[in-house]
């Protein structure tokens, strides 16, 4: 399929999946690297708690937390440099 007839099948919001490899399709950034991290006592038992009450493990509440502060921190950055 030539990229013209791709792009019209994609805007026209057709199914465009069975034109596409996804064979060796890969998310970028995903890769893991272990890192060590010093907590006091009291904000490892407050982890603790709050990863209970949501069901999920210490290590995935930290996860999502940053990963919230982190976009946060990004849509933050984004609206300051559109108001320049």
């Amino acid at each position: 399929m030539k990229a013209n007839e791709f792009e019209k099948k994609f805007d026209e919001g057709d199914d465009i999946l069975d034109a596409l490899d996804l064979s060796k399709a890969r998310r970028t950034m995903q890769g893991q690297r272990r890192v060590n991290v010093d907590f006091p006592i009291w904000m490892i038992e407050s982890l603790d708690k709050e990863a209970s009450r949501v069901g999920v493990t210490r290590q995935s509440i930290i996860k999502i937390w940053l990963a919230e502060r982190l976009e946060e921190l990004t849509a933050n950055k984004v609206l300051l440099q559109r108001g320049r």
